[in-house]
């Protein structure tokens, strides 16, 4: 199936790039997958390990300190051994975590677990928008970049779905199954994807750029003719200009006049921590802990955490079919907004409500049938805002807003402090909670507000430019 796009636009093999981008985002369906599926196991592990709740968020978000290694190794090891050896490594990864942690015997070999996957998972977010971003037709780069945050919305759906349905077998993530507890079982499933991404990657080409960068003038011609009817020899030419000069990329060659950082990798390191900041992970990490603890029974409480990663499937759609033609900034922007709105409902109401004592004699809200209600349309209408916005988005602009030279470590750069913001914030959760949930939705609310000014002053808008113009 052949496209042409708006005059001046090139001519591609739309089956073609979708094949090989979907390839690249499996990547983003582990760390999907990776990163929540820990969601369903956490009060089971927690009581059968006797873990605090400081112990309890930092084995939650350990993976976090992998991702920040993985995302600042992946870069640069993809300019000396290639994108794809990166995804076969990756998988290897995922696949000793997900044995690791299912057989795992206390809090302090599970963290060690954890941060090994979590090495896969910073490598695979790094990787994934790189060559989609490589192996795209400029016209629809946003469309397929964005099935790396599609990817990982279907990853959080599928471990929050194999998670329900373990529980649900077993009667409860503690219980047990198979000859073991379900919730261990739940960290076994990801076995299955890991070993699948490993051998799907080895159906794809390398990108372009990189077998440019090692002369391979031929081969990459050959790849791009794959995907692109016409404007191959121009593409290839335009290639050659931007990496005639460059030695393999080092964090010297993001340093500006003054030895400083230049502008625009601040900005990709901004709108990562502003991903983070709102708190889109404390619904994926934590939401079944969440509603548990406000009055929702576990399987109620497992139930809406699916429902609720179904909504982010549907409204990443909603992103895919927009990008490109409204535009990064607008998107962003539109998302800020909602996201304020829907989180500070969110704030208003577990800061007014009363506080009663749980069972572990915690003081928690305790939501009255209307605020239950509102709460969680509230959190689903932030999934909404999200999802549609500042998931794909920031994604999309980390894979195309540098320029060739110092692209993958750039995006290195920025991935690894997505990461930390991500810990950061994963960590704090449980003790944020302890102050009040109010608080801690109050501070999401406020990072939310300023993502739409930071959006507006600096961000540039990237729809329609080729990578060599960036």
């Amino acid at each position: 199936m052949s496209t042409t796009t708006g005059e001046g636009q090139r001519d591609y093999v739309l089956g073609k790039a979708i094949q090989l981008a979907s390839v690249a985002a499996l990547g983003g369906f582990l760390f999907g997958f990776d990163t929540a599926v820990i969601n369903g196991a956490v009060n089971a592990m927690r009581e059968d390990f006797g873990m605090s709740s400081w112990v309890t968020g930092f084995v939650v978000s350990s993976a976090l300190l992998g991702c920040v290694a993985g995302a600042y190794l992946a870069g640069r090891l993809a300019e000396r051994i290639g994108r794809i050896r990166v995804m076969m490594l990756a998988s290897a990864l995922f696949s000793v975590s997900a044995v690791g942690s299912g057989l795992s015997f206390g809090p302090w070999d599970m963290i060690a677990w954890r941060v090994i996957g979590g090495v896969g998972v910073g490598a695979a977010s790094v990787i994934a928008p790189a060559y989609i971003a490589e192996i795209s037709p400029a016209s629809i780069r946003g469309r397929l970049g964005s099935l790396q945050q599609l990817a990982i919305v279907s990853g959080i759906f599928v471990a929050l779905l194999s998670d329900y349905f373990i529980a649900t077998v077993a009667g409860g993530s503690g219980e047990p199954l198979w000859g073991s507890t379900a919730w261990r079982w739940m960290f076994l499933a990801e076995v299955v994807p890991a070993v699948a991404y490993g051998v799907l990657a080895l159906t794809i080409p390398e990108s372009p750029r990189y077998l440019v960068t090692l002369g391979k003038v031929e081969e990459a011609r050959e790849v791009l003719s794959r995907v692109m009817l016409r404007g191959v020899a121009e593409r290839i030419v335009e290639i050659q200009r931007t990496v005639r000069q460059e030695a393999k990329a080092s964090l010297s060659d993001l340093m500006g006049a003054g030895g400083k950082l230049l502008p625009i990798v601040w900005i990709g390191i901004a709108l990562s921590v502003f991903q983070q900041f709102v708190g889109i992970n404390v619904i994926f990490y934590y939401s079944s802990t969440l509603w548990q603890a406000v009055g929702f029974t576990e399987e109620d409480a497992l139930t809406q955490t699916v429902l609720t990663s179904v909504t982010n499937i549907v409204v990443t759609l909603v992103a895919i079919a927009l990008i490109d033609k409204i535009g990064r900034r607008v998107l962003l922007l539109i998302g800020s907004a909602g996201m304020f709105v829907s989180l500070g409902a969110m704030a208003w109401i577990f800061a007014t409500a009363d506080r009663v004592a749980n069972d572990s004699g915690d003081m928690v809200p305790a939501l009255g049938d209307t605020q239950g209600v509102v709460a969680l349309v509230a959190a689903n209408l932030f999934v909404v805002f999200f999802g549609m916005s500042w998931g794909p988005g920031v994604w999309v602009l980390l894979g195309e807003m540098f320029n060739n030279r110092i692209r993958a470590t750039a995006l290195g750069i920025a991935a690894a402090a997505q990461w930390l913001a991500n810990f950061a914030i994963s960590t704090s959760f449980p003790v944020m909670a302890d102050i009040g949930l109010g608080f801690a939705y109050g501070f999401y609310t406020l990072c939310a507000l300023l993502s739409f000014f930071f959006v507006l002053r600096w961000v540039p808008e990237t729809k329609g430019r080729e990578l060599e113009d960036m």
